[in-house]
């Protein structure tokens, strides 16, 4: 039993070590980058699971994204909220109709005031796109 747990433990920290692929030249990268303290990843595209959290490689054109994102909210200690800080998971949707063959984007997401606020930066770092629904938020 032990070993098998090790082997688990140890299978999941090289899935985070390894490299990342090469970016395709006829496609658009769009790297996920996470506030320190915070978790930010790559979670559908197009609506269908991504299997890789630290970025989307997608075709030129019109595409959805979506990323969950995860930070702390902080206690209060008053009789309603909570004492201790607690994590909290949203999910962002974005839309972009021009993503173009071997550009290089950049999706980055805020706490503010424990509102979720996410934005996709073109390489020269204009804003491109911003979550556009509400997003879903949870202790899940």
């Amino acid at each position: 039993m032990r070993t098998l747990l090790a082997l688990m433990l140890l299978a999941s920290l090289t899935a985070c070590a390894s490299q990342l692929p090469e970016p395709d030249p006829r496609m658009a990268w769009v790297e996920v980058t996470p506030e320190p303290g915070d978790t930010l990843m790559a979670h559908r595209l197009d609506g269908k699971r991504w299997n890789d959290g630290r970025y989307f490689q997608v075709l030129p054109g019109k595409h959805e994204l979506e990323v969950r994102y995860q930070f702390e909210v902080g206690g209060g200690g008053g009789m309603l909220s909570a004492s201790e800080p607690f994590q909290i998971t949203c999910y962002l949707e974005f839309r972009y109709d021009g993503f173009s063959a071997g550009q290089r984007y950049r999706l980055e997401a805020r706490n503010a005031a424990n509102q979720p606020m996410a934005w996709l930066y073109g390489e020269n770092r204009q804003v491109l796109a911003r979550n556009e629904r509400m997003p879903r938020c949870g202790p899940f």
